[in-house]
């Protein structure tokens, strides 16, 4: 595979069409990061407000993600990616056009819509590649889609720069953020006419049923029941942050409606769990050892994505406001030091793919990158202001590895669970990395840069055991083929091609 990655035919143009969508929701997604003090200044917010914008950004990517994966499942990714890329440009129009607090809340939680996006890549990629390649194909899908935060937080400071005669000598942050979303609408058209859901023909696969995921035991569909209330366990959280002094975006009374709709959201979501699943729960129905799956193992994936994925959201929007307030730096040479932490995606990630794929164990690579993430964040909660800045940026580059090849770990194991239903896996484990960024960044709103780093390198510890003792090696990790599909080999447009 790797000798035939730059090759643009086939299966090899679709993951490199696949990954630069997911790039460019990236883009979207933290285009806000790197001007976050320019326009905390300009529009006169408080520094608990500039947080909070943070943590707004993140919530709505939480109930996205599920959704999208069940009209990912349902309609496939080509229609489903195309959709999301042209609906960018209504948060990224919308931020460059806000005057005030209230507006920038409203455009940052449509952005969180955005970044859903990376639930349908990942079903893509698993019908174009084989189960043993796919901790590499996945990888460099999320690896280098992931490298968009690079080119947020790079890039778009010097397109301020550079246009800001257009705002009278000022930062041009309105026009940058902008771009973004009419450049990813644009290709939302370009990936609908050129990308196909499966190789010609193969059938894509859906689930049986939809709106929660068909589990195999009762203990399985209780797992679901907890899992889907730490999902809505952290919006509450957001609502309550959005409630207190300094912030007032909510009242006390729009805060406890805002719980009960939440209430009624867990209430509708257990029921669809439990009308997906009725049959195994009143005895009608049980499976064969052969189709069974732990939900368990699923929420190991969920815990291990909330302590990789979680983490290096959290860092990615708070970076370079803390190089700029540590160091004493401009924003701009803030945000381009702070974008050394996610530019390491464009190999740590696939890397993290690529050492599950060879190493011999998914189980003992997640283990292993897990504990090394525990320990580089809580290196990096002893920096201050009398560190050098080289040392600084060594050590965040340092959890960076960890934290994003522990994502590249992760979804090496997460289509192999149950194919038909990547789409709807893929959107809970996806959502608990948000859930992760959303309770750092709050735990950061209330505190501080070190105890956030200390808390991400604890949590990453615990996972670390728990996958030592808990997580099991999924079935046919390194097969040719999923289960009960057979390897092609004959045609031209198969999806497993004889080159390696």
């Amino acid at each position: 595979m790797l000798k035939n990655l730059f090759s643009l035919s086939d299966r090899y143009r679709i993951l490199h069409q696949t990954w630069f969508a997911f790039f460019l929701t990236f883009v979207c997604w933290f285009n806000f990061a790197p001007f976050a003090t320019t326009i905390g200044k300009e529009l006169h917010l408080a520094p608990e407000q500039i947080k909070t914008l943070g943590i707004c950004n993140l919530a709505l990517t939480i109930p996205a993600r599920l959704i999208i994966g069940m009209l990912l499942d349902r309609f496939g990714p080509r229609i489903t990616y195309s959709i999301l890329l042209m609906f960018a440009a209504v948060p990224c129009l919308a931020t460059a056009l806000a005057q005030d607090f209230n507006q920038l809340v409203i455009s940052r939680l449509l952005m969180g819509i955005v970044g859903s996006g990376f639930v349908v890549g990942i079903r893509m990629v698993a019908e174009w590649f084989q189960p043993k390649e796919m901790g590499i194909a996945q990888g460099i899908y999320g690896g280098w889609g992931n490298f968009g935060a690079f080119g947020a937080e790079f890039a778009l400071p010097m397109i301020a720069v550079s246009t800001s005669f257009f705002a009278g000598g000022a930062s041009n942050w309105r026009f940058a953020i902008a771009l973004t979303g009419i450049i990813a609408a644009i290709y939302g058209v370009i990936y609908y006419n050129t990308v196909q859901d499966t190789p010609t023909g193969k059938i894509y696969k859906k689930p049986k049923k939809n709106g929660s995921v068909e589990v195999t035991s009762v203990k399985s569909f209780w797992a679901i029941i907890i899992s889907n209330f730490g999902l809505i366990f952290a919006l509450g959280l957001l609502a309550w942050r959005l409630e207190q002094k300094n912030i007032r975006f909510l009242t006390v009374s729009q805060m406890y409606l805002t719980w009960l709709l939440l209430a009624g959201l867990f209430a509708y979501q257990s029921y669809k769990a439990w009308q997906v699943n009725r049959e195994l729960l009143i005895g009608k129905k049980t499976y064969a050892a052969s189709e069974r799956f732990q939900f368990g193992q699923i929420a190991l994936l969920e815990f291990a994505y909330t302590t990789s994925f979680g983490s290096e959201l959290a860092v990615v929007s708070m970076l370079p406001a803390f190089f700029e307030k540590t160091f004493g730096l401009e924003h701009v040479i803030a945000g381009m030091i702070a974008a050394t932490y996610p530019f390491l995606n464009l190999i740590s990630r696939p890397s993290g793919g690529l050492i599950s794929d060879k190493f011999g164990s998914r189980k003992w690579t997640m283990t292993i990158i897990s504990a090394g993430i525990g320990v580089s964040y809580l290196i990096a909660h002893f920096i201050n202001s009398s560190w050098p800045i080289p040392l600084a940026i060594a050590v965040t580059m340092f959890a960076a590895y960890f934290a994003q090849a522990g994502c590249g770990a992760t979804y090496s194991i997460v289509p192999l669970i149950k194919k038909e239903a990547t789409g709807q896996i893929a959107g809970n484990v996806g959502a608990y990395g948000n859930f992760g960024g959303v309770v750092y960044l709050t735990i950061f709103s209330l505190t501080d840069a070190s105890t956030l780093f200390s808390t991400m390198g604890l949590a990453a510890l615990v996972c670390a055991f728990m996958c030592a003792f808990f997580l099991k090696e999924p079935k046919a990790s390194f097969a040719v083929a999923y289960e009960g599909e057979l390897p092609e080999t004959a045609t031209k447009n198969s999806i497993f091609l004889t080159e390696e």
